[in-house]
């Protein structure tokens, strides 16, 4: 908490600059104060066709059924995810700075693209019960102080009147930062480190899973098993960036 306070108040007291290309910004037109608009134009955005699986672009030469290869070599225990944004460029650099570096008063702008991706391809909020967060190890937790796809949530929840259930769905072990590790090892990294607590709070619940990234899929397919074992319905994951 005190590292979050000091670093408010150093971005009150120097003049803003944007978060990517770090240009001053003044008189330039920026979003929430934050980026400037040419920046946050550049972000890559996930266009359709989408895997109706993992919500990658798939390009027109590499699906079958509208699925991608990656999803028809190994289905994740998820029903669906999407993505409003690729992650590469300036959306993987925002997302380092509000993860890594205490930028967490970035969310609410990162929340609206997937709020915005949301509205434009109509996702189903109507037919979902409840938002849950992808859970960080307590031990994480203290160490960066908040939980980026709890802020996210936060504000995905407010646009569409959802509840967001929290504390009942919890990573009981501390797993290896998922960070460089290899497709196969990812998998075991996560492997059983999910945990509901009161499986009544979800049984036969419409689940949104709420993560930043989705890369190679396996926190999430994992949390979706502990979910759907504990007898929810439906687990779609919404994330950033994929």
């Amino acid at each position: 908490m005190l590292r979050g306070l000091i670093n408010g108040l150093v971005d009150i007291i120097y003049p803003k600059a944007c978060l990517v290309c770090k240009k001053r910004l003044g008189d330039t037109p920026a979003v929430d104060n934050l980026v400037c608009a040419e920046c946050w134009s550049k972000i890559k955005r996930n266009l359709p066709p989408f895997c109706h699986s993992c919500g990658r672009h798939l390009e027109a030469s590499k699906f079958i059924k509208n699925i991608c290869p990656s999803c028809l070599k190994k289905q994740p225990h998820f029903d669906r995810a999407f993505s409003p944004c690729a992650y590469e460029g300036v959306i993987k650099e925002l997302i380092h700075e509000f993860k890594y570096r205490n930028k967490d008063y970035l969310g609410r702008a990162l929340a609206k693209l997937m709020t915005d991706f949301i509205n434009e391809y109509d996702l189903p909020m109507d037919c979902l019960d409840l938002i849950i967060p992808v859970p960080l190890h307590k031990a994480r937790l203290r160490e960066r102080e908040f939980n980026q796809a709890g802020i996210l949530s936060r504000h995905i929840a407010e646009g569409f009147n959802k509840t967001v259930l929290r504390d009942n769905f919890v990573r009981h072990r501390n797993t290896k930062t998922q960070t460089g590790l290899e497709n196969k090892e990812r998998l075991l990294n996560v492997k059983g480190s999910f945990m509901v607590k009161n499986a009544a709070a979800i049984k036969g619940k419409n689940i949104l899973l709420i993560d930043d990234v989705l890369t190679t899929m396996a926190t999430c397919s994992e949390a979706a098993h502990a979910l759907k074992a504990a007898g929810a319905n439906i687990v779609f994951v919404l994330s950033l960036a994929n």
